[in-house]
């Protein structure tokens, strides 16, 4: 599973992180970090799906 972000749709709003933060950390200027291995954990797994279908303006994507 890798997640990628497009960096000129990001806008740091957060959801992602909201939804799985042990993925997803946006900082004081509002870059958005993705971990560099997502756990092979189930529910994280599902929490990083549903970040990617939650973000607001489209600007995560998904590799299964």
């Amino acid at each position: 599973m890798k997640v990628t972000v497009d960096r000129h749709l990001c806008d740091g709003n957060g959801v992602c992180m909201g939804i799985a933060p042990d993925v997803f950390d946006i900082d004081d200027d509002l870059t958005l970090h993705i971990a560099a291995e997502i756990p092979d954990d189930p529910v994280i797994r599902a929490q990083v799906r549903q970040s990617v279908t939650s973000c607001p303006i489209l600007a995560l994507s998904l590799e299964e």
